[in-house]
This record gives structure tokens, C-alpha cells and sequence, in this order.
């Protein structure tokens, strides 16, 4: 037990995506993580094997906005930052010691179950958190939700305000 005038080490963890776009689920999951650290770190990957709809800069500055709210509500500081680097060794340079993936259904654990492993067996000093997604959420996923807005179906409950409006500029224009 740490004495009382030895300061507590700081929970810091990652949450990395590509965020393309920015979904409720995620925000959810970033909610979440948000009461259960002292900081969070947001990693927006820039991934462009999945023919993103925003550019990197899009997405980040997307997630910056989407969460401001999050991150006053908990009072602390919530960074945004990308990277093209093995996550691990992203992790590791800021400072992270735990990576937090969010879980919507049984065929997400499959993929996360083997990146965990990859993922400890690189860095055994960073731990991976599951957090699964609310029941509201459970079902997005951003490649469904471009597929829906690009159909021309109504996305508006899957996604915060700015970014359907930046979606449908987007699809539109």
C-alpha cells in the first residue's frame, strides 16, 4: 500500500481505431473508458486499406470535437492523436499500459482474442480491456454505417450530429 504522500501511478490507456467515422458505439465505449482511467488516449489509425471516407485529418479532428463533452463531464484531458506504427509501440510511447477494444458481438472476440495475444506476447507490460458495448450500440459499425448513408438510408441515430452532417456533405458532394 502506497503511503500517503506517494502519489498514485496514472491509469493511462489507448483506444485506437480508424474511426471512419466516428460512431455512438465508440463514443460509448470512450465514455466508458474515460471513469475507468486518469487519461485516455484516443489513437485514430490511418489505415488506408479500408478506403476511408475521411482523410486523417478529418477523422481527427472529428473525434477531437465528438468527444469534448466526454472528457469536460470527467474533467480531464482526452488526446487525440494518429498513428501508423504497431500499436504496441504506439501504446508504449504514450505511455499507456492498457489498450481498451470495444466488443459489439461473439465475431468481434474471435479477431480481438488473437490480437490481445500477438499484442502481449510483443509488450507484456500492456494489458488489452474489453469493454463490450452497450445494448444501444451493439450493431454499428462504421462500414455498415457508410454502407447505410451511401444507400441512402437514415443514419442519424448511429452517429453524433457533426459527423452525419460531414457524412452526408460528403456522400452529396
Amino acid at each position: 500500500m502506497a503511503d500517503q504522500d506517494t502519489p498514485l501511478p496514472r491509469r493511462i490507456g489507448l483506444y485506437p481505431g480508424t474511426f471512419d467515422p466516428i460512431t455512438n458505439g465508440h463514443l460509448d465505449v470512450i465514455a466508458r473508458a474515460a471513469r475507468l482511467l486518469d487519461k485516455l488516449v484516443v489513437g485514430v489509425a490511418i489505415n488506408t486499406g479500408k478506403g476511408p471516407l475521411f482523410t486523417l485529418e478529418e477523422r481527427v479532428e472529428l473525434v477531437r470535437i465528438e468527444i469534448e463533452a466526454i472528457a469536460e463531464r470527467n474533467g480531464m484531458v482526452i488526446e487525440v492523436i494518429p498513428f501508423d506504427t504497431l500499436l504496441v509501440d504506439f501504446a508504449r510511447k504514450v505511455g499507456a499500459s492498457m489498450i481498451v477494444r470495444g466488443l459489439r458481438a461473439v465475431s468481434d472476440f474471435d479477431y480481438e482474442f488473437q490480437m490481445a495475444g500477438m499484442n502481449y506476447r510483443m509488450a507484456p507490460d500492456v494489458e488489452t480491456v474489453f469493454l463490450m458495448a452497450s445494448e444501444t450500440h451493439q450493431f454499428i459499425a462504421s462500414r455498415l454505417v457508410k454502407e447505410v448513408a451511401m444507400l441512402g438510408g437514415d443514419i442519424a441515430s448511429f452517429v453524433p450530429a457533426l459527423t452525419h452532417e460531414r457524412i452526408m456533405k460528403r456522400i452529396r458532394g
